[in-house]
């Protein structure tokens, strides 16, 4: 049987509460005892309650004036650093709340992002529904994807000479005056590179303001090679 999450409030049931603070008092003073034993701290616990005519305390009086006359030779500067009350401890946890859910809020817009990319390059979806926040937000995510594939491109072709330079286009040769003598001429140059990508730019902004078949370029011909786009 699981044990049920207990409730942090006051509890209005005096037998209840009174129950509920001889059994926590008990468990804290021994989790004390083992935090003091198997770490080798100096630790104590004074404890006052409605229930009790003196104040509980371990390990003893020696022990706790001890512990606290050890906390007073600390400047005042250093022991207020790791000081909590109820309020602070709150606020703190509050605080560390609110950032794992902006964390967590900023993941899921990601998530939704992608999936609405993935459903206009599939033709599943299309843009024209989108608010302004929602197109800032596919776009930036766009330009972050092209960049991500930019930069793995150049990784690879570092990594592996040899693969891209055979994965590069045949060069051309071009007979100059009809004798034997020839010129290679490179098929691919950087202006054509250039071309290529403005015009595939060009294309993905067409297709975004107007997805369609026939401006996904599928079939032996495409532009955008996707594995969600077969061959026609």
């Amino acid at each position: 049987m699981t044990r049920q999450k207990v409730k942090l409030a006051f509890i209005t049931n005096d037998s209840a509460r009174k129950a509920t603070y001889k059994k926590r008092k008990k468990g804290l003073m021994k989790k004390v005892n083992e935090l003091s034993t198997l770490c080798g701290i100096d630790a104590c616990a004074i404890i006052y309650s409605p229930y009790e005519p003196q104040p509980e305390i371990w390990p003893n009086n020696i022990g706790v004036q001890h512990v606290i006359a050890r906390f007073k030779r600390i400047p005042e500067m250093e022991r207020s650093k790791n000081m909590l009350n109820q309020e602070s401890f709150i606020r703190k946890q509050v605080t560390k709340t609110n950032e794992q859910l902006k964390k967590q809020m900023k993941e899921n817009r990601e998530k939704e992002m992608t999936e609405v990319m993935y459903q206009c390059l599939t033709g599943k979806g299309s843009i024209e529904n989108l608010t302004l926040p929602d197109l800032k937000d596919l776009g930036e995510l766009v330009d972050q994807t092209l960049k991500d594939i930019s930069r793995r491109i150049e990784s690879l072709k570092i990594a592996n000479p040899n693969e891209a330079a055979a994965a590069a286009p045949p060069l051309q040769q071009a007979v100059v005056g009809g004798s034997s003598s020839s010129m290679v001429v490179d098929n691919v140059s950087g202006r054509d590179e250039m071309q290529r990508g403005t015009q595939t730019t060009q294309w993905f902004t067409d297709w975004m303001n107007n997805p369609s078949e026939q401006n996904l370029g599928l079939g032996p011909n495409r532009i955008w090679p996707h594995p969600f786009f077969p061959d026609c």
